[in-house]
């Protein structure tokens, strides 16, 4: 089988994986941090395409006020520290959800960020913030009833390109693999259009310890599988 040219993860788990350790929340989400760094790179040495990251989910508001100041907090160091390898490896960064609703320094922090890796040729790597798959849709919904209401756009035309297009994402491909860790089994409103033919794989692992190698044990999993897209 032909590799994923976009895979996606649900990183899961943090939170368990510092319980089970008597630790606080916060320092499983900073193992879960260096998890990122390792499977970002792992990507890369795979020749994945895009890799797509559910950081934080427009749901996750509901956590604890600290918790979340904690995971924002996170978020800069991690562009801070990690951005200049990015722009060495020709890596490109994406943000996906209304991140814009985030603290006007990190909004600075990402949109630097996004505009200082524009013209890398190399992999992508897109981070889901504040992102809910239902309102990405409602949002492009919204955009071509306004395009057909002033009249720029004919309804007639509107069909499933032309909609993937005004997603957010609508410039990558459609998602190949989506992997969730931890063990849970449900999408919880990640890329619901664009994971349409995915293929799912739910692993056990908590996200801190997952690692390169478990990327490519799920990459020899998707190989298994018989990509059939509705036919035989």
């Amino acid at each position: 089988m032909t590799p994923p040219r976009h895979v996606a993860i649900i990183m899961d788990g943090n939170g368990r994986w510092a319980k089970a350790r008597f630790l606080p929340r916060i320092a499983g989400h900073r193992k879960g941090v260096e998890a990122v760094r390792k499977v970002a790179r792992a990507a890369r040495e795979q020749g994945i395409e895009v890799l797509t990251l559910y950081a934080f989910s427009s749901e996750n508001w509901r956590r604890p006020a600290e918790e979340v100041g904690d995971l924002m907090g996170l978020l800069r160091r991690f562009i801070r520290e990690d951005l200049a390898e990015f722009h060495r490896e020709g890596v490109r960064l994406q943000i996906i959800g209304a991140y814009r609703a985030l603290a006007p320094d990190l909004v600075e922090l990402i949109d630097d960020a996004v505009a200082q890796t524009a013209g890398n040729a190399g992999p992508t790597v897109v981070i889901a913030l504040n992102y809910g798959a239902q309102a990405e849709i409602a949002a492009a919904a919204r955009d071509l009833a306004m395009a057909a209401t002033a009249g720029d756009l004919d309804p007639a035309t509107i069909d499933e390109a032309v909609f993937e297009k005004t997603l957010q994402s609508g410039a990558l491909p459609p998602v190949d693999l989506l992997i969730r860790t931890s063990g849970e089994q449900r999408l919880s409103n990640f890329l619901l259009w664009q994971a349409a033919y995915a293929e799912l794989l739910f692993v056990n692992t908590l996200w801190p310890d997952f690692d390169g190698a478990a990327l490519a044990d799920a990459l020899a999993a998707f190989g298994r599988r018989q990509r059939r897209f509705g036919g035989l």
